[in-house]
């Protein structure tokens, strides 16, 4: 197979940059590196494009390696044909290599088999041949009675044929091709309830029918979750007649005595064999294509919740709160070092909530604290009522809830018992809450990507694409806002390109022995970091200490001779770009030729680019150019909703059929799909939202019994929609 030209027309890129694309990969270049320092070569393609062309590129192997192993197979068995051959190079998908393959696959025992066994393979093509002249199949079976193999009699030998016909019916892999290609355009998925008298969540799902065509993935997924544990009974419906006129047009040859029994042992195929295979292969596909889709969305959502602005440089106290036990307390100073931590019960009567209020107000006064992070766990909405009063007395403090999903995962992991073996496991879930506000990413990189808790279903996804798919949304996050080298720590460093677990566990042991990195070149004294390993990492390392101002760049090593150079052209020195004196750096390279200057320094324009940008902004963050997050300073209560009111909130989660937002109050707010755009109709959320986002909404209805809150970005309601 031509990867190349068959990537290069699936993507619409191409085939130069395709090719190219899939050198480096082969060559061991990840992804990032690609991405990001080698845009000449490929065209500028962003890093998502990058990691779906290597997906798909894995897949065409494993495509063309399956091929390979059935061709030498069925060449093998002696039965290889000029028309099994073009078949075979013709396939797309795995599916249609399966289907030619069947035939020739060794079998379990069948009623098939154990007829061939018996002898009765030649009374089967005889009758399937269905000659117009040929005898009565019934007469034709008289001559393979044969006790001793277990044919008593006429009948049960027109039987054994009748299946092994029902058996060559079902092997056809162009019936299985346009049957599955049917069903699907007309077929429909069907849910019943098990048990009518027994509520649950999937009670909307108890008399469900949608064309599998047109069904949404969410619901997809809901039924199957339903059938898993016992709610539901599932099927697809299809006309049989369509089905058995495809098989007729293929099996069934009119005017001859044997006609009758071949759509006889054609029905039998289509029911007993057939159907029952597209039927799992339709709902196999259909679950996949669902899970696919979810992973999407969950790693757009996780894309964006990583990528959240960081609160930086401000001590922010942490609060995760709980009733029994407490609500822990841990304030980090601004780069995130624990400065002091503790207990306070503010859900346990007023003199425990006078004493919460004193310990906080103490922690907000030593060590001036200007934000509060609270989880969104049991308690929370107490411990925001409190917080909110509390702030009264301290204008100048903010709070944010924020979420604390996985924060107990990571408390009780070997990692977070390392990283603070002094403190107790609820004590760390009250610091990776006040970090996630400081540093969202920093944090989250620590946690389990499927205990982050944005999107849906996704403890049904298939855990191994799962994992490959968020690993790569947290390996591009990490690399591209880059990570210090000096403060980073061990979970940070093995997301970026081309660093190990083990390697970024000898890149801190080697800061602690050593201490501060003093350059990237420094890196190279790392155990088992090596050449290729500097090359691909080194670009994505920012040492703010470094006499070389380009070390604290995303400028790679390899680049920083055209750096030097370049500024030499246009009148500046490294010591300009540490000043601010280079303002002006941009315009004068667009006066002399942006193509000229690369030429000269012998890069690429889109190299040249990001030399400059970098030159301009030393350290730049691109998360600082993302809208803050929303900081409140006093809470409302779902009581407090009416309909109408205008509300600011910040999207926390994108879904299928819409987008949950924070409005302050401790249930999110749910905006509907058919409610959050004016314009023409959108095929999902993610199209005008993602999280983090800051908008405007308004109160649609409120339901306070079970605690749910409709909103509308569209405007104000209607009088009629306020009290509908």
């Amino acid at each position: 197979m031509d990867f190349v030209s068959a990537i290069s027309k699936e993507f619409s890129v191409k085939e130069e940059y395709i090719r190219n694309i899939l050198t480096l990969l082969d060559d061991g270049n990840t992804i990032p590196f690609i991405a990001r320092y080698r845009k000449e070569m490929h065209g500028t393609q962003n890093d998502q494009t990058i990691r779906e062309v290597s997906e798909r590129y894995e897949y065409l192997k494993g495509l063309e390696k399956r091929r390979e192993e059935v061709r030498n197979s069925i060449e093998t068995l002696g039965v290889m044909t000029d028309e099994i051959a073009a078949a075979l190079e013709g396939a797309a998908t795995l599916a249609e290599i399966e289907d030619i393959y069947r035939p020739y696959k060794p079998k379990r025992k069948t009623r098939a088999s154990v007829a061939r066994e018996k002898g009765l393979e030649p009374l089967a093509l005889a009758i399937f041949a269905q000659e117009p002249k040929s005898d009565w199949p019934i007469d034709m079976a008289e001559a393979y009675v044969d006790a001793e193999k277990g044919v008593e009699t006429a009948q049960d030998a027109l039987q054994g044929a009748m299946d092994i016909i029902a058996d060559m019916i079902s092997d056809d892999a162009g019936i299985r091709k346009r049957l599955r290609y049917v069903a699907f355009a007309n077929g429909t998925l069907r849910s019943k309830a098990a048990d009518e008298n027994t509520d649950s969540v999937y009670a909307q799902y108890y008399d469900f029918s949608e064309p599998l065509n047109r069904i949404a993935g969410h619901r997809v997924l809901a039924i199957n979750r339903g059938e898993r544990e016992g709610f539901l009974k599932v099927s697809v419906d299809f006309d049989k007649d369509k089905g058995m006129r495809i098989i007729h047009s293929v099996c069934v040859k009119p005017g001859s005595p044997c006609t009758d029994t071949v759509m006889e042992a054609a029905d039998d195929a289509y029911s007993r064999l057939i159907f029952p295979s597209i039927e799992r292969e339709l709902r196999d596909d259909l679950t996949t294509n669902s899970s696919e889709a979810a992973i999407k969305v969950f790693a757009q959502n996780l894309r964006q919740l990583l990528m959240q602005p960081p609160v930086k440089g401000q001590t922010v106290i942490g609060l995760d709160p709980g009733y029994r036990t407490g609500c822990k307390v841990a304030v980090v100073d601004g780069t995130g070092r624990v400065l002091d931590t503790g207990v306070i019960y503010p859900t346990h009567g007023q003199r425990k909530v006078e004493e919460a209020r004193a310990v906080v107000s103490g922690l907000i006064r030593r060590h001036k604290a200007t934000v509060i992070s609270i989880g969104n766990g049991t308690a929370s909405k107490e411990t925001e009522i409190f917080v909110s009063e509390l702030l009264r007395d301290y204008p100048d403090v903010s709070y944010m809830v924020v979420s604390e999903a996985g924060a107990s995962v990571y408390s009780a992991s070997k990692l977070a018992a390392a990283e603070f073996p002094e403190y107790d496991v609820s004590l760390r879930s009250a610091v990776s809450i006040a970090r996630r506000l400081q540093d969202p990413l920093a944090e989250l990189v620590k946690i389990d990507p499927k205990a982050i808790g944005v999107g849906q279903y996704q403890h049904d996804m298939p855990p191994k694409r799962m994992d490959e798919a968020l690993g790569g949304v947290v390996e591009a996050c990490v690399n591209s806002v880059g990570v210090d080298l000096n403060t980073a720590s061990p979970s940070l460093l093995s997301h970026v390109a081309g660093v190990s677990t083990t390697v970024s566990k000898n890149i801190v042991a080697y800061r602690e022995e050593n201490g501060a990195f003093s350059s990237r070149k420094e890196l190279l004294k790392v155990p088992k970091l090596g050449p290729k390993a500097f090359e691909q990492c080194a670009g994505f390392m920012r040492v703010p200490e470094s006499k070389n101002v380009l070390d604290n760049t995303a400028v790679h090593p390899e680049s920083y001779a055209a750096a030097t150079e370049l500024l030499r052209l246009c009148g500046f020195s490294l010591s300009d770009v540490t000043s601010g004196a280079i303002a002006e750096l941009r315009d004068r390279v667009a006066g002399m030729g942006e193509q000229s200057i690369a030429d000269s320094l012998g890069v690429g324009v889109p190299t040249l680019d990001d030399i400059i940008t970098e030159l301009l902004r030393p350290g730049r963050d691109p998360r600082d150019e993302l809208p803050k997050p929303l900081l409140r300073s006093e809470v409302m209560d779902i009581k407090d909703l009416k309909p109408g009111m205008e509300l600011d909130g910040t999207v926390r989660n994108v879904i299928d059929f819409g987008a949950f937002v924070d409005i302050g109050v401790h249930q999110d707010g749910l905006v509907h799909i058919s409610q959050i755009s004016k314009g023409p109709r959108i095929k999902h959320p993610s199209e005008k939202l993602k999280v983090g986002d800051i908008v405007k909404v308004w109160v649609l209805s409120v339901d306070t019994a079970k605690g749910r809150i409709s909103l509308t970005m569209k405007g104000a309601p209607k009088t009629d929609e306020k009290n509908s």
